[in-house]
């Protein structure tokens, strides 16, 4: 979960959320996402699942490294 941090906040800006909003959206406190993004401390396994699947749920896959390195994009395109 090395880039996770990095992923979260790729994710926050494609889909426009602010560290609050995630906050709300993934039921976990804001201060634990600002944690997380800083990488200040590990965060638990269940919190970053509650993240992922949150940003999932709101649009973003999260890729594997596959040459380039892990990452994020839109799940779905709408204009």
């Amino acid at each position: 979960m090395k880039h996770f941090p990095a992923q979260v906040r790729a994710a926050r800006g494609l889909l426009a959320l602010t560290q609050q909003d995630l906050a709300a959206l993934s039921h976990v406190s804001l201060r634990t996402v600002v944690q997380l993004e800083r990488g200040d401390r590990p965060v638990s396994p269940s919190i970053c699942q509650a993240i992922k699947l949150s940003l999932e749920a709101a649009g973003v896959d999260f890729l594997p490294a596959n040459g380039g390195g892990p990452g994020v994009r839109l799940a779905r395109y709408s204009e």
